[in-house]
């Protein structure tokens, strides 16, 4: 009686060791800039509708916990962020784009958090399809700024993609 009651703890708790742990899920919400201006510069700002797109950037996201913001180093992406940045009270940290280390640097800094990301109309699906390890998504047509991809990642590879749309149609 004894023996079996001993391999029984022993095999319970060789089964409870295979229990596998629960996977973190960190979420990207990435966003191209909003509408442009025509300056000649490559650094313009937003126009009026670009600002309009800002805010409801916040708004859409006034009732979700964000740890993170980052934009690239331009105007337009840090004015798209900045008032959902101010609504938050959170810094705008600039990132360098379509660099794989610097997004697993993201990703491992503010895992199992929330980050905003804004980025433009080609570094957006990058990193979409970066985190996806595969090329599913193209660059976003000229025209086109109102999408919200939102990208729930375990790790490289492992990641799940909801494509979302907001304020007014860009196209």
């Amino acid at each position: 009686m004894r023996k079996t009651l001993l391999v029984f703890a022993l095999l319970s708790a060789l089964f409870a060791g295979c229990t596998p742990a629960p996977q973190t899920i960190t979420t990207f919400i990435l966003v191209r800039h909003g509408e442009k201006a025509d300056d000649g510069t490559k650094d313009p700002d937003l126009t009026a509708d670009g600002a309009s797109r800002a805010n409801e950037l916040a708004r859409v996201l006034s009732e979700t916990d964000i740890d993170a913001i980052y934009s690239t180093p331009y105007k337009r992406t840090h004015e798209t962020v900045e008032p959902t940045a101010t609504a938050k009270g959170l810094p705008i940290l600039d990132y360098a784009a379509m660099e794989g280390e610097e997004m697993d640097k993201i990703l491992n800094a503010h895992r199992g958090g929330t980050v905003v990301i804004s980025g433009h109309s080609n570094t957006t699906p990058w990193t979409v399809n970066y985190f996806l390890g595969s090329e599913t998504y193209p660059e976003f047509e000229s025209s086109d700024f109102d999408n919200i991809m939102v990208l729930s990642i375990i790790e490289k590879g492992n990641a799940k993609l909801t494509w979302l749309n907001y304020g007014a149609a860009s196209h």
